[in-house]
């Protein structure tokens, strides 16, 4: 296998992590003809659903999955958070990440590790020997680290994610064209640098999962227009991870997983304008443009997805809430949540959490509140400006779920029953026999 095998041979162990983000355990477990290299995963090693995290969201579960901690450590929420003591918002990037990653302990124990197309790793880190940050990143050239990796990318028309705005086409055509590009692209870098690298540990994120699944999930559920379509991506994706798998040296031990599940959409809730009316919340404009329009009356407002946050006197600036107050109206905002039905007449929230039951750590100052984990069909939406309906529909077709999230380890031996992301880290370093602290994660190791 080249250069990659004349490098190694000092016996230690190595895993490959192959992400596959958003795609459900059911899809593949249920399909096992149409997908049999993820079904000889299965049957060499093992496979089981699990859980994501709360909030089920792409820029918080990353960033769990690779540190094994709860976001009260890794201080990410979503795709969105709030700075302390304010009402302002920030996207949170790779240097907001406060956990350690796993490849950052790799790196620490003496080993190599190379990274690619991880969501919420951009800038590049420039102590790790090779990466490429993934989703959020602004472009190739600033999201590649050396500059050789670059200009290598460059020859294979490498993208970072697929461009999302085809999807809200009607004609779904030019999206998965678009789809089926960037994904090609991308295995062909992840398997030039497993076969030519020299690592330890490499880890490498297909997201155009994710994004497929948002535009053609109930195509594929319910028997829609593009069904063969998303069948025929899928097959793909199990061909490249077959592929993957067969140019692994022995002393790897790959492990495949999603950050979450995935579910058919119905409806978009959007909950800062049901909050409005129900007199939650109010603004102190007619045409509200930004949370910092709020009003000095309002009790709660709400992120994505499903992020609920008091109006709390001392914390937010102009608090209404007191805090002798807080349980009592926060234990009715939940009761609201939770007798929501939608205009199908089936209930939006299938559970609120408390932070106190998700969010542990030094940076659960700005954890939500409440977090509704929704029932399928509803996708929890917020927005800063007031919507003109709670329910709605847009271009996606598919949401998020909590469960039915993917765990293939190609080791049979392996006890993945009852597990979630938080245990992912402390699996690899555990395979990897890089020492840790059990202490150190939130999970624990399935070996």
């Amino acid at each position: 296998m080249g250069l990659f095998d004349r490098l190694r041979g000092d016996g230690d162990p190595r895993v490959a992590f192959i992400g596959v983000d958003g795609v459900p355990y059911s899809l593949l477990s249920e399909n096992e003809e149409l997908f049999p290299n993820f079904a000889a995963i299965a049957d060499d090693g093992t496979a089981e659903e699990i859980s994501s995290i709360v909030p089920p969201e792409s820029s918080a579960c990353w960033p769990s999955l690779t540190t094994g901690m709860n976001p009260g450590e890794t201080g990410v929420y979503g795709f969105q958070d709030r700075e302390v003591g304010t009402y302002d918002t920030y996207v949170p990037m790779g240097r907001d990440v406060q956990a350690t990653r796993v490849w950052d302990r790799v790196q620490e124990s003496g080993r190599k590790a190379t990274v690619m197309n991880v969501p919420v790793t951009f800038p590049p880190q420039r102590d790790v020997q090779r990466m490429v940050s993934g989703f959020l990143s602004p472009g190739l050239d600033k999201a590649a680290y050396p500059d050789d990796v670059r200009d290598y990318l460059e020859t294979l028309d490498y993208r970072i994610d697929v461009n999302p705005k085809l999807g809200h086409q009607d004609d779904k055509s030019e999206f998965i064209e678009d789809a089926h590009a960037t994904i090609d692209a991308q295995y062909e870098a992840f398997q030039h640098y497993i076969e030519e690298d020299d690592w330890d540990l490499f880890f490498g994120v297909f997201m155009t999962t994710d994004r497929v699944n948002h535009f053609l999930f109930k195509d594929y559920e319910r028997d829609g227009e593009y069904k063969e379509e998303f069948i025929e991506f899928y097959q793909k994706v199990d061909d490249y991870i077959g592929r993957l798998r067969d140019s692994l040296p022995e002393d790897v031990t790959l492990i495949v997983a999603s950050d979450h599940g995935f579910t058919s959409l119905d409806y978009e809730v959007h909950f800062n304008e049901w909050l409005i009316e129900e007199g939650w919340l109010s603004f102190g404009t007619d045409d509200p443009e930004e949370l910092s329009d709020i009003s000095d009356d309002a009790k709660a407002y709400s992120f994505i997805p499903g992020r609920f946050y008091i109006n709390l006197e001392g914390r937010e600036p102009r608090g209404a809430v007191p805090e002798s107050e807080y349980d009592a109206v926060r234990d009715e905002l939940k009761a609201d949540l939770e007798a929501l039905e939608g205009p199908d007449g089936n209930k939006v929230v299938d559970r609120v959490v408390e932070k106190e039951e998700a969010f542990r750590g030094d940076h659960d100052d700005i954890a939500p509140d409440l977090v509704a984990i929704p029932n399928n069909g509803f996708d929890l939406k917020s927005g800063f400006k007031a919507d003109s309906e709670i329910f709605a529909t847009g271009p996606r077709d598919g949401m998020h779920s909590f469960d039915d999230t993917s765990l293939y380890i190609d080791r049979p031996d392996a006890t993945i029953e009852d597990a979630d992301l938080f245990d992912i880290t402390p699996t690899i370093l555990d395979l990897m026999e890089v020492e840790y602290s059990r202490g150190d994660f939130d999970g624990a190791s399935l070996i």
